[in-house]
């Protein structure tokens, strides 16, 4: 596990932690005397582990259990499954669209419910974090599902009619427009509102 979830008022945070595959220091698990400095901290020689499994492959009873072809198969792999996870996938008609989309979308209300400026935490208490969970969590979770679900309208909007590929066009810009902000690239009054069609539209579709 490289990150938690939230609990309470505070959001998601990383705990994962920059390992060596070949070890930084004389000694190290898996050291290359041969390797040069710039290769040793470049991102080929580099994985992102769970402070346990850090731990766990740079004890030198280890060594041969982790071995330096073992842990870039490990990148690897968690890289190729990354990469397949976010992959746009073409769906044979527009109820698996809805279906897709719909869990994103509610993760999305949940968050700005919970953790936005009209939240009953940030109406009760302006102090509390809820404002730091706030900014964190519309980044780490509302721009990458929007993200996705433009993917996913985009790839697949020759299986909606015509004013439903309206509706979408709608949401892909308000989604642009919301990650621009978001990263202050732009200001609030130029971001097109979410469109209310846009969630009734995946509401009816999904099932």
């Amino acid at each position: 596990m490289l990150c938690l979830p939230e609990s309470g008022t505070a959001a998601p945070y990383t705990i994962g932690e920059m390992a060596h595959i070949r070890g930084e220091k004389k000694g190290a698990n898996r050291h290359d005397s041969a390797q040069a400095s710039k290769e040793r901290d470049g991102y080929a020689n580099l994985i992102l582990l769970c402070p346990t499994h850090h731990t766990l492959i740079d004890k030198p009873e280890n060594e041969a259990a982790f071995t330096v072809n073992s842990l870039l198969n490990m990148k690897l792999q968690h890289n190729a499954d990354v990469e397949n996870r976010f992959k746009s996938k073409i769906f044979a008609n527009k109820q698996e669209v809805a279906n897709t989309i719909h869990p994103l979308l509610a993760q999305n209300k949940a968050v700005f419910k919970n953790y936005g400026p009209r939240s009953e935490i940030a109406r009760k208490n302006p102090e509390s974090d809820a404002h730091a969970a706030w900014l964190s969590m519309r980044l780490s979770t509302i721009v990458p599902n929007n993200r996705r679900i433009a993917e996913l309208t985009s790839k697949n909007a020759n299986l909606f009619s015509a004013d439903e590929q309206n509706t979408l066009a709608e949401f892909e810009v308000h989604a642009s427009g919301y990650e621009k902000w978001v990263n202050n690239e732009t200001s609030y009054e130029g971001v097109v509102r979410f469109p209310a069609s846009f969630e009734t539209l995946i509401q009816e579709l999904a099932k």
